[in-house]
């Protein structure tokens, strides 16, 4: 009885048990997180930590800690795979970097700010106290400044290095 539900609810073998050429048992570590439909994630995975190391991490976790477990694994590779050396820690880096750049220019513009409320008060040009500090009260042109637009440069950029590492290819 058993062995005709497994071959009606038969499927295809998971991508770790495809990839290591070995036949899929309902008991599998792999199946669960590693589907059948998606092989890039595990030969990834495997490149990097070996499938005998993701099992055996994969042992030692609870169930319900799995998930997280493979979704690490799988960033990690990946991030190992397009740089060799640093893999996460790079990435990590790369984004304080553009932290620090993006504190700079915070401070830079709000030095900005006061310099001007600083030149428009000194002017007489200060207006009612109700008025005071909203940016209508302000006379001052707007052209986007170089800074806003490398934070969109850098938006697209960091939404691009997103995809890249998550995805699997």
């Amino acid at each position: 009885m058993e062995e005709i539900g497994r071959k009606q609810g038969a499927s295809s073998p998971c991508a770790a048990c495809k990839l290591l050429r070995r036949r899929c048992s309902p008991q599998c570590v792999f199946a669960p997180y590693f589907p059948a439909d998606e092989p890039q994630k595990f030969a990834s995975v495997h490149k990097v930590f070996g499938a005998s190391n993701v099992n055996k991490m994969l042992q030692e976790l609870e169930e319900h800690q799995r998930g997280d477990a493979v979704s690490s694994m799988v960033y990690e590779a990946n991030a190992r795979m397009r740089d060799p050396v640093y893999g996460c820690v790079g990435a990590i880096s790369y984004l304080q970097q553009q932290i620090e750049g993006l504190r700079r220019q915070l401070a830079l513009a709000q030095a900005e700010v006061v310099h001007l409320k600083v030149r428009q008060a000194a002017s007489g040009q200060a207006t009612s106290p109700s008025d005071h500090g909203s940016p209508s009260s302000y006379n001052l042109s707007y052209s986007k400044p170089s800074f806003e637009m490398d934070m969109d440069h850098m938006a697209v950029e960091q939404a691009r290095y997103r995809e890249t590492m998550w995805s699997c290819t």
